[in-house]
């Protein structure tokens, strides 16, 4: 996806928003920083607008109306080639035209986000844009291709290719004032309280629609019938609740992650360089309008972090005020420059009724060519969790609060190991080995430094397991580590001076200055309780092992 964390925890719960820095009067810092970017731009700016032109395109894909039944398991099909690549296109068979369902005729009026394209190389917070409903949002848009148009190719000629090269063109030489350009951009617009472009599903497949027991003893809907574009699990409402979705198990609405966003975009509106939140995969839908330019980088470790160097290197005084830059989604530049540094990347264009995957870890960013509609939420598989445990770390590190509780949806999915294959459950065994080593060790390590355990002289509620909803997501909430933000799924440290704060057990020194013997530790699980969850998928590993022919056990 492509938004900025907005909002704060309430009855439906939103990503958590970055600090915003208004347009003001710049410091000597920020003044250089700008100066670095631009003169980082100059270095090969004709050279790097030239070139972009020969990115390799991304992989696409033309599955048959029997491999679109199941989008997991077609994208489970397609993983080994694509996740190559970081996203991949996928165009849905010949006779797949759901309706636009926005209404393009409201008055709801949602706001946006004011882009100067010339700056985003500055890493700076955007301001609020004007508020728009859809049609007046759409004259805006159509305006200022038309007007692009007319001052820039007044005899013709303005192709996708020409575009991208005009986009990185203002981009790169952004500071010199040679253009200036402001997109007012309408992301993150909720689709609950205002628009879905797809229908809701009577099955109670997506967090927003109806569930209807007459509608579930019915058969599964004809490929493209207007019902079956209600149901489909292509259906961005519906994706997240598909049989073996991992994120089927959280029964809270989350913005973005479980409940799709809608974006209204227009010339040069950019989602900048991002990953998911929690390394999610994610899945992009384009409804209407003019198409739109994605690029993307591998998700493994190596290539992520060589996009972050590369960042790092560009920007540095700005990265040494915000470590977490990217985090914050307001940063561009151009996919050349990893190229040049032999990060692999691609790019592909999207166009109406076409969906763009993004994988685990895997940068991407982008732009639109003109006024469009499109529609986005996250996705998981059970192969996501290692992933899902690397992201965990890293907001550690940065004390970025997580969307949800890694911890917990480990142990839930646990619940539900049919859904499982080997290599997935032998990735969860791995996982939950990790946990419960570091517990096991901290917890005895505290114990000795003089931090008593007191769960047996308290009473705390049970960690529910078997879905994470709304009163689950309530209590993590509460138990937030007061240094890294890692919510205290298992066990956290608390100190008599303010039982209001707590810690996760790595932090306990960052607590408060007092004493050891003034702390001490609750747990929501004993180890021998964690270990018994690792013994249930180890013996379900062993068994899904034993029956597999011997035949496919030579072949792998």
């Amino acid at each position: 996806m492509h938004g900025h964390n907005n909002g704060s925890p309430r009855s439906r719960r939103v990503r958590r928003k970055v600090g915003a820095m208004g347009e003001t009067a710049l410091t000597r810092d920020e003044q250089a920083m700008i100066q670095q970017a631009i003169e980082n731009s100059k270095l090969d700016t004709s050279t790097t607008t030239d070139q972009i032109g020969e990115i390799q395109v991304g992989p696409i894909f033309h599955p048959t109306v029997a491999e679109f039944a199941d989008p997991l398991a077609y994208i489970a099909k397609i993983r080994a080639e694509a996740e190559q690549y970081g996203i991949c296109k996928i165009v849905p068979p010949e006779g797949w035209n759901p309706p636009c369902m926005v209404d393009m005729n409201s008055s709801k009026r949602f706001e946006t986000k004011r882009q100067i394209v010339n700056r985003l190389q500055e890493g700076i917070t955007f301001e609020d844009g004007a508020k728009y409903d859809p049609h007046t949002y759409q004259m805006y848009a159509s305006e200022q291709t038309k007007k692009w148009q007319k001052e820039h190719y007044p005899d013709g000629g303005m192709t996708l290719e020409a575009l991208e090269r005009d986009y990185w063109g203002i981009v790169e030489t952004g500071g010199s004032g040679k253009v200036n350009f402001t997109a007012e951009y309408g992301n993150d617009i909720d689709c609950t309280n205002y628009w879905s472009g797809f229908p809701t599903s009577n099955r109670g497949r997506s967090m927003n629609g109806q569930d209807l027991e007459s509608e579930k003893k019915k058969p599964e809907p004809e490929f493209g019938t207007p019902q079956y574009y209600e149901e489909s699990w292509w259906n961005l409402n519906n994706i997240s609740n598909t049989p073996g979705s991992v994120l089927r198990h959280i029964k809270v609405p989350i913005n973005g992650v479980n409940v799709p966003w809608l974006y209204m975009g227009t010339l040069f509106s950019t989602f900048c360089w991002h990953n998911e939140d929690n390394y999610l995969y994610s899945i992009n839908y384009h409804h209407k309008g003019a198409p739109k330019q994605w690029y993307g980088v591998p998700g493994t470790k190596k290539d992520a972090d060589g996009l972050e160097k590369v960042f790092k290197n560009f920007l540095m005084q700005r990265m040494r005020e915000a470590p977490d830059l990217l985090h914050h989604i307001t940063t561009m530049f151009s996919p050349i420059l990893l190229s040049k540094a032999n990060i692999p990347v691609c790019k592909l264009a999207q166009f109406p009724g076409e969906f763009i995957v993004t994988f685990p870890r895997a940068f991407h960013g982008g732009f639109s060519y003109g006024p469009n509609i499109g529609e986005a939420v996250n996705f998981a598989t059970p192969d996501w969790i290692a992933h899902g445990a690397a992201a965990n770390e890293r907001y550690r590190i940065f004390g970025r609060p997580s969307v949800f509780s890694h911890d917990r949806l480990t142990f839930t999915i646990c619940q539900y190991l049919d859904e499982h294959s080997i290599e997935s459950c032998d990735l969860l065994m791995q996982e939950l080995s990790r946990v419960i080593q570091e517990e096991e060790m901290l917890r005895d390590r505290l114990e000795q430094n003089g931090i008593r355990n007191v769960t047996s002289q308290v009473t705390l509620p049970k960690n529910r397991v078997d879905k994470l909803d709304d009163v689950s997501a309530d209590y993590d909430d509460k138990r937030l580590c007061h240094t890294c933000k890692h919510i205290c799924f298992f066990s956290a440290i608390a100190c008599r001076c303010n039982q209001s704060r707590v810690s996760c057990l790595r932090h306990s020194n960052w607590l408060c200055s007092c004493h050891n013997s003034q702390k001490f530790l609750l747990t929501w699980a004993t180890t021998k309780e964690m270990r018994g969850v690792l013994d249930t998928v180890s013996q379900h590993h062993k068994q899904m092992c034993a029956e597999v022919p011997k035949e496919e056990e030579e072949e792998e």
